[in-house]
């Protein structure tokens, strides 16, 4: 899937069949369901659902839980937008999922 039809799907009522829990939580942040994206990821101890759980806490304000996450991931919080951090979260698991 492409980035642009993963945005596009955004208008309807489910996520597109097949995703990965990581772009089902993007899919659901994405559409402005902050509860159901933390709620995919929350209890899974990969690095990548630290990452998305760091972004998730960096859009809810709480930048030391942020950075608890961020450092789980490996990562550093980026110093661009939270949209600009959705889209290349985005484009990254899609990469993956293409690749798998």
């Amino acid at each position: 899937m492409t980035f642009d039809a993963f945005q596009s799907s955004l208008s309807a009522p489910q996520p597109p069949p097949a995703l990965t829990v990581h772009l089902q939580a993007l899919w659901y942040d994405g559409k402005g369901d902050w509860d159901k994206a933390h709620q995919l990821i929350q209890d899974n101890s990969d690095k990548t659902s630290a990452r998305l759980h760091a972004y998730l806490h960096r859009k809810e304000g709480d930048v030391w839980n942020a950075n608890y996450w961020y450092n789980k991931a490996g990562a550093r919080m980026p110093g661009y937008s939270l949209e600009k951090e959705w889209e290349a979260l985005a484009k990254e698991l899609l990469a993956q999922q293409v690749s798998v």
